[in-house]
């Protein structure tokens, strides 16, 4: 069940994802669910309303009903699963929980998303306190909004939506980035990640510190690096950025790209990017060699060492990103 819990969340800030009702915030904002980092708790601290929770927490219902807050994915898409994590909530977790989808075109506002049309893509569930709450979802359909709803109230520290990213191809600019998370693109397969996963080179913005990046561990044979990352869509290639922001003594010696489109079965990698120099702690952008579109794209680096951030600039094939759209 908890496979799904590698694909991307769509609802984190990280995205631009966003908390955009709640009926009641009392004793913590509902902001918090959508916060990419993992909750924390510093016992014994209170404020005016009692214990400080990095969570959102409604007051005491003394009448029937639930409370409920709408979350605009940041990255719109497909869900597989959510976490409902009541991590830190111990007396004062919600017994119950549902989760619903909308899929609304443009920047609603709560007049539109209160008369929108809700699917349900969990059902009322039983919900542990301290726990990461997993529940798989089988509807394949594009969504744009999650409503929480927690029965009858009380604290969830965040809501994770993870999925497939399905951007609308009518807002994407001819040029962009294909290897970015919030677009769709994933990475498939690495040779190591002992310090740092490599989809966080995907992620959007700079490299917050060394640790918001790609890192192996020191290679002691005659071997290199590499990682394959699927790209959003197939395209032709223009540039690329190898950043190596924050990796100073460790930053690899030198790269390569290679890539292949796969869409009519295997077939053969073709060089994107002769092995080129990097440096330390240094954005690198670089003139691709113009080539056919490709759909996976290889990044070999030489020993070992740590990328920052990946980005990879070309022109998408459409029709593609249309499909996906339509499901």
């Amino acid at each position: 069940m908890d496979d799904f819990t590698a694909l991307p969340d769509l609802a984190s800030r990280a995205f631009g994802g966003g908390v955009v009702h709640a009926n009641d915030e009392f004793f913590a904002a509902a902001d918090h669910l959508v916060l990419p980092e993992p909750p924390g708790h510093a016992p014994r601290t209170f404020d005016h309303k009692g214990q400080v929770y990095d969570g959102w927490e409604t007051r005491r219902r003394r009448v029937a009903g639930h409370d409920e807050a709408v979350v605009r994915l940041g990255a719109p898409g497909i869900v597989h699963g959510v976490d409902v994590d009541t991590a830190f909530f111990t007396g004062n977790y919600p017994p119950h929980a549902s989760v619903e989808g909308a899929a609304l075109p443009g920047h609603p506002g709560p007049d539109e998303l209160a008369a929108a049309e809700w699917t349900e893509l969990v059902p009322r569930s039983a919900l542990r306190g301290d726990s990461h709450n997993l529940f798989a979802v089988a509807d394949r359909r594009r969504w744009t909004h999650v409503r929480l709803r927690i029965f009858p109230d009380g604290g969830v520290a965040r809501l994770r939506v993870h999925g497939e990213v399905v951007p609308d191809p009518a807002l994407l600019p001819k040029t962009f980035d294909v290897a970015a998370a919030e677009y769709g693109a994933t990475v498939v397969d690495c040779s190591d990640m002992f310090y740092g996963n490599p989809q966080r080179m995907l992620m959007p913005g700079l490299a917050r510190n060394m640790g918001d990046g790609w890192e192996t561990s020191r290679r002691r044979d005659d071997g290199n690096d590499w990682v394959v990352v699927r790209l959003a869509a197939p395209a032709v290639l223009r540039f690329a950025d190898l950043d190596t922001s924050h990796f100073k003594g460790n930053a690899p010696g030198a790269a390569r790209l290679t890539g292949t489109d796969d869409r009519t079965g295997p077939a053969d990698w073709v060089e994107l990017l002769p092995r080129v120099a990097l440096r330390p702690d240094t954005p690198h952008r670089f003139r691709l060699t113009k080539g056919p579109a490709v759909t996976h794209v290889r990044l070999d680096i030489f020993p070992d060492g740590g990328m920052a951030r990946l980005r990879l600039l070309g022109r998408a094939d459409r029709g593609h990103l249309r499909s996906r759209m339509a499901g």
